[in-house]
């Protein structure tokens, strides 16, 4: 912008040399005239080179710039007589209004007009209709060149966020699968050769195949921030149905019998948080004991119940295994309903545990 205003400066400071010459017999005082324009042409050249860099685009330049351009104004009828018509300076004061614009917005570009034009009003003789219009123009012109410099500047530094933030994603995407490649590559080998070494390596392979796909769902989940355009909805119930597929026999799905759509990243938080609810009935009711998983869908939110007929959580247990940074309930249920803008409720007792996990429809945040 900074280098446009210098190429327009220098435009309107020729039309100004040119104007001055084709008045120049008719001046009063030609050699105060002469002067005023060396000024005008010394200080064109030293602000521009001064403006060139960001640094000392300073108040005080911009100022010292406005009050050539109002001393010009002001010295029209001492150089051309009381009775003169167009200003010594004519199009010149535009470089200085438009820097102003430039440099501080609308609020800039207003204060500038009005100093420029209440110059320009006191020395005339009189006012005509003309010298109202061109008032008229200055007054709007400014703060709306200031306006639109404004919201350019902002749209240009949003643009640069952006760009930032997708090349921020796009590397960690990329790091993502650099790492988790090699992982995944274990994970799967685990999950061949394990059941050659018995039941416990059996176990071991079903462990390392859960987690191989958490794995996958997670990087996806990175190329989907990547490429917004590869998030979509996806059946809740379907998904839920097979992460309880996952678990041995006992655990069962009671949905809606209808699908249940819901953004990608959204399923894919929830059907972790159930997933972490079953682990731990397995980890510490038992492998086999019965664990049920509720799927409700209402008009404003999908509520997702989790219950195990276990001797229930110890009294302080939670709060012992978070003190000593076991925060699997804080983060792997709490942490990813909260995430979402939702909720998870604990009901434990002799009876058993329930997790009731909510999710609102209506307002909710995104997942990731």
């Amino acid at each position: 912008m900074f280098r446009a205003l210098a190429v327009l400066r220098a435009l309107v400071l020729a039309n100004t040399l040119v104007v001055f010459g084709f008045r120049y017999d008719g001046i009063e005082r030609p050699a105060l005239g002469l002067t005023v324009m060396g000024l005008l042409v010394v200080w064109s050249l030293v602000v521009v080179l001064v403006l060139r860099r960001a640094r000392r685009r300073t108040l005080p330049v911009l100022v010292l710039d406005l009050a050539v351009a109002a001393g010009a104004l002001l010295a029209s009828p001492l150089v051309e007589g009381p009775d003169f018509t167009t200003s010594l300076p004519s199009f010149w004061v535009m470089a200085p209004l438009l820097v102003w614009a430039v440099r501080l917005g609308w609020p800039g570009g207003l204060l500038a007009a009005v100093v420029l034009t209440a110059c320009d009003l006191a020395v005339r003789p009189e006012i005509t209709q003309t010298n109202l219009g061109n008032v008229f123009l200055v007054l709007i012109g400014g703060p709306i060149v200031g306006y639109l410099c404004g919201s350019l500047q902002e749209m240009a530094a949003q643009r640069d966020a952006a760009q930032r933030a997708a090349a921020l994603a796009q590397e960690r995407a990329r790091l993502a699968r650099a790492v988790h490649d090699g992982v995944l590559q274990v994970l799967a080998m685990v999950q061949r050769k394990g059941p050659v070494l018995g039941p416990e390596g059996a176990e071991l392979g079903r462990l390392a195949g859960e987690q191989e796909t958490s794995l996958r769902t997670l990087i996806n989940r990175q190329d989907a921030l990547v490429r917004p355009e590869a998030a979509s909805t996806v059946d809740l119930a379907e998904a839920l149905a097979a992460r309880v597929a996952r678990r041995p026999p006992a655990g069962s799905l009671v949905g809606t019998g209808a699908p249940v759509l819901v953004p990608a990243a959204v399923a894919t938080e929830l059907v972790d948080a159930v997933g972490a609810c079953l682990d731990n009935v397995a980890r510490h009711v038992g492998e086999d004991a019965p664990a049920f998983v509720l799927l409700e869908d209402t008009a404003g939110s999908v509520v997702l119940t989790v219950r195990d007929t276990g001797p229930g959580i110890a009294p302080g247990r939670l709060e012992d295994a978070e003190a000593q940074g076991r925060l699997g309930v804080t983060g792997s249920i709490r942490g990813r309903l909260a995430d979402l803008g939702g909720t998870a409720s604990l009901t434990t007792g002799t009876g058993g545990t329930s997790w009731e996990l909510t999710w609102p429809r209506t307002g909710a945040g995104t997942a990731g």
